[in-house]
């Protein structure tokens, strides 16, 4: 039982160091690019999109809070 343990340890541990070198040959780390245009353009619309939407209805809010107390 011991045995087995053994040699799936140290299976497991060759395995490892076979990636970690082939991974050092590779260069490390894949690149994964800048962030493009487009996603910034869409992320700031999508930010002020809801800062507008936010402040209209903070603004109806205020504006008809005594009629829609009554509610």
């Amino acid at each position: 039982m011991l045995n087995k343990i053994a040699a799936r340890a140290t299976t497991a541990a060759h395995c490892a160091v076979r990636w970690y070198k082939s991974r050092l040959e590779q260069g490390g780390p894949a690149d994964r690019g800048d962030i493009s245009i487009t996603t910034i353009i869409i992320w700031v619309a999508a930010v002020a999109g809801a800062i507008a939407i936010a402040g209209t209805i903070a603004v109806v809010i205020g504006r008809y809070n005594t009629t829609l107390s009554g509610i």
